[in-house]
């Protein structure tokens, strides 16, 4: 990969890692009700992205809850989450998403699941559910069971979305805000009270935060990883986006105070470990990780 893309991919890592600390701060220091900052998110992708609505990528109806599962579903459970939970445990437990896809793509797309990715699926459950913990309690964090479920939702709709051809990355992005928007909206009337006060008290912060998390993080972050993903392999690209959790954590440690204790540092090298054995073979894994070493030896 040239350092022009490698730059690129790390760019928008950090783009994605940044949104997990300023999204906190709308719902948690801003107080911003969680569904009423996705909806404001949703409407602002929809207008910088409008001319791709033009072409309603076929079927239909698989297009509107493919956009709905991964996009207001999916992001309204993770701002809920943040008000409660640190950044951090909210990146890691988010990569529950890839071994629940491969087992969604074993049951609905009839992919392979070998004894690799079997052992990967549980080495990331483990890990997720060792950050989720709460030895203190004997319970699971209620806030990350949010991104549980966000995982879910996302899941589903990535494998669904596999199902679909010729969906471009601005018709995708187009269509993921306009299914969101409405349902997003609606949900905020009715479970949410005052969003419009708070966000005008807020002022021009969550102008910008709403602002930065459409336009940077869904707009200029997806598609550049799409056509990045497009001009790479993806047994290249994918391992390199766990960059987004590591980064998640060192801004949440720098910015949100959060919390870097033996509990968090070994969940995510068990899930991150996890995840690279899902996705690449051992040889693969060396063979990436040779080649960072050459780059930056």
């Amino acid at each position: 990969m040239p350092v022009r893309d490698f730059a690129l991919l790390a760019f928008v890592c950090v783009v994605w890692a940044l949104n997990n600390i300023v999204s906190k701060f709308v719902v948690t220091h801003m107080g911003v009700p969680p569904m009423f900052y996705a909806a404001v998110r949703f409407g602002i992708v929809v207008l910088a992205v409008a001319p791709w609505l033009r072409n309603m990528p076929r079927p239909r109806w698989r297009m509107v809850v493919v956009g709905l599962l991964m996009g207001g579903g999916s992001f309204s459970l993770v701002f809920i989450a943040l008000k409660t939970s640190s950044p951090s445990s909210v990146a890691i437990v988010s990569q529950l998403g890839v071994p629940m896809t491969t087992l969604l793509s074993f049951i609905m797309l009839g992919e392979r699941l070998t004894a690799r990715r079997l052992a990967g699926m549980i080495l990331t459950l483990g890990g997720v559910l060792l950050v989720m913990w709460d030895p203190g309690g004997f319970r699971l964090s209620t806030g990350l069971l949010f991104v549980v479920a966000s995982s879910a939702l996302a899941s589903l709709g990535a494998v669904m979305m596999k199902q679909m051809e010729g969906v471009q990355p601005l018709q995708f992005q187009a269509w993921v805000g306009l299914s969101s928007v409405v349902p997003t909206a609606l949900g905020s009337l009715m479970f949410e009270h005052g969003q419009v006060q708070i966000a005008m008290a807020a002022g021009w912060p969550f102008l910008a935060a709403a602002l930065f998390s459409g336009l940077f993080v869904s707009v200029l972050g997806h598609t550049l990883y799409y056509a990045l993903i497009q001009r790479h392999e993806a047994t290249v690209i994918s391992p390199l986006t766990l960059m987004t959790p590591l980064a998640t954590i060192g801004m949440g440690v720098a910015f949100t105070h959060d919390v870097l204790d033996w509990k968090l540092g070994l969940g995510t090298a068990m899930a991150l470990t996890g995840v690279l054995l899902i996705a690449f073979r051992f040889n693969q894994i060396l063979g990436l990780a040779m080649a960072l070493r050459r780059r930056l030896a």
